[in-house]
């Protein structure tokens, strides 16, 4: 079995648009799906999977290490998030065709089912900087309470929001005070059984950090998400020796080689790789299996389509040190309508898939209904009280 094309196909779902790799082969009716998503970047994606097609055709699709290391070590240049995006995908796809090939999911052939559900959490949205005008002009947290209910409602028991607005150096008590009130709304309508993460979006100093995890410590967050940008390892360890809530982060640090100094300085409690841009699934094990051995606990990061949820529940399925899995399920309302699928959730859970490979297939002709489009750029509006450029 050889390798004979290697393509994408480009779906605008608003906020993103989605690229979806396909892997064809020369035996009749065999591919395999993957996705490369990485806002923002899009087109550069697309032009690191084309750049990538020559290391692949006429390769065995089934040696799937093999065709990774030939193209992170072959580059020459080591490739940073578009490139490892692109190779996410390529190696997404290769595990589907693997998983086709043998007439088994994908989650057998990564040393089988260590769980039989999978825990899903939501994002709600939220930490702009209007949301702290109204709050100091008398508005309240109601509208993160009724997106949080409406959740818990589908059978979720845990939601993620993001409330601690963007910041200088230093920051005045005015954001501090809209993190704690909203928070607390939260937790007073959402009692001691739903587990409450808070994201940064590696927003703020080290002292700044410190302070959103200290006001917002009484409402017993199940961990804060990325508090400082992602480069400086050492200004993490300082917000988690500091910090009495549980520290998260990973979704932008791509291959083993980037997790290794956060987690030998065991610089947080919880690592969250995104398997769109980490390597894959071979690769995001690995880092899971190093976690492993400093006793973290693994929240994958996913906020992209429908195919990297499939590949999400086969990681989740075969971890033993998953924690819970972040989904994006009403960013379009046609998200379904691309793709045909096994997946199924139950009451806040995925449940394993039968489905050989992945299980999922992209509906070539659907997808076309929504061609790629320039995504809106929600960063732009970022901007301090002077105007300057801040962290998203």
């Amino acid at each position: 079995m050889k390798i004979t094309a290697v393509k994408t196909v480009v779906v605008n779902a608003q906020m993103r648009n989605w690229i979806f790799v396909k892997v064809e082969t020369d035996q009749p009716g065999l591919y395999g799906w993957g996705e490369a998503s990485l806002e923002w970047k899009t087109r550069a994606v697309v032009g690191a999977v084309e750049d990538f097609a020559p290391f692949l055709i006429g390769e065995d699709p089934e040696r799937i290490e093999f065709l990774f290391q030939k193209m992170y070590r072959q580059s020459f240049f080591r490739v940073g998030a578009i490139g490892m995006s692109a190779i996410s995908g390529i190696e997404q796809a290769l595990w589907d065709i693997h998983g086709k090939s043998l007439g088994r999911p994908v989650y057998q052939l990564l040393g089988g089912r260590v769980r039989d559900r999978v825990r899903m959490y939501t994002h709600l949205g939220g930490g702009d900087m209007k949301s702290v005008y109204e709050t100091q002009r008398g508005a309240d947290a109601q509208k993160f309470v009724d997106l949080a209910l409406e959740v818990v409602s589908h059978g979720y028991t845990a939601v993620k929001v993001l409330i601690t607005p963007p910041t200088e150096s230093l920051n005045s008590i005015a954001s501090y005070k809209y993190a704690a009130r909203t928070m607390e709304a939260l937790r007073t309508a959402l009692g001691d059984e739903i587990d409450i993460m808070v994201d940064c979006h590696g927003r703020h100093s080290v002292a700044n950090a410190i302070e959103f995890c200290r006001v917002l410590a009484p409402y017993r967050p199940y961990f804060i998400e990325e508090p400082v940008p992602p480069e400086n390892v050492d200004a993490l360890l300082e917000v988690r020796r500091a910090s009495p809530v549980p520290i998260a982060t990973g979704e932008r640090l791509v291959s083993r080689y980037e997790f290794r100094p956060l987690l030998e300085k065991q610089a947080c409690a919880v690592i969250q790789p995104d398997l769109c841009h980490c390597g894959g699934l071979w690769e995001a094990k690995k880092i899971a299996a190093m976690a492993d051995t400093y006793y973290m606990g693994v929240a994958p990061h996913n906020p992209l389509g429908p195919v990297a949820n499939a590949a999400a529940l086969h990681f989740a399925l075969s971890t033993p040190n998953f924690l819970i899995q972040e989904d994006m399920l009403t960013d379009v309302p046609w998200r379904w309508e691309v793709v045909q699928h096994s997946l199924k959730t139950e009451n806040g859970y995925w449940l394993p898939t039968e489905a050989p490979g992945l299980g999922i297939e992209v509906n070539e002709e659907a997808a076309r209904k929504y061609p790629f489009q320039q995504e809106v750029v929600h960063a732009l509006s970022i901007r301090a009280h002077d105007n300057a450029i801040l962290d998203w």
